[in-house]
């Protein structure tokens, strides 16, 4: 699979980001299934997710009940990192078109993962999710240990 990005969006406009470090249970192979195939088992609303994990490749998914997120395939390096562009709607990133990053690294048994989330459009959205995530991965990594 290329590494290289492929028309990355202009984020210099919104300069908001987080990141965020977490030790995970789960190995790198397991926690990348999950991020690129296996998204329905652990954060998407059941039957919801379009996607086919490949660089420039679309995908969409609803979660928390139908709310919409929509993005492509930046970058795929199998066990080692996902990135992808992300965008949600109020309450979320504002519609705007963000960079998530996953870069996994193994830990003993486990992943070091840090996760990098650039472009918001305001320090409160960006503030929201540095507060979500850790939660969100907290329950994929207890999802993934789970279906393992």
């Amino acid at each position: 699979m290329d590494a290289a990005p492929i028309r990355p969006p202009d984020l210099s406009a919104r300069p908001f980001s987080l990141a965020v470090e977490h030790i995970m249970s789960a190995s790198p192979d397991e926690l990348y299934r999950m991020a690129t195939r296996q998204l329905g088992l652990w954060f998407a609303d059941p039957g919801s997710v379009r996607m086919r994990p490949a660089v420039n490749e679309p995908f969409f998914f609803t979660a928390g009940g139908g709310h919409p997120h929509y993005g492509r395939f930046l970058r795929l390096i199998p066990d080692r990192l996902v990135e992808l562009t992300w965008v949600t709607g109020p309450g979320g990133t504002e519609g705007a078109e963000t960079v998530l990053t996953l870069e996994l690294s193994a830990l003993g048994a486990g992943s070091a993962l840090l996760l990098t989330h650039a472009g918001f459009p305001s320090a409160a959205a960006r503030d929201r999710h540095e507060k979500s995530w850790p939660q969100v991965l907290d329950r994929w990594d207890q999802r993934t240990l789970a279906v393992s």
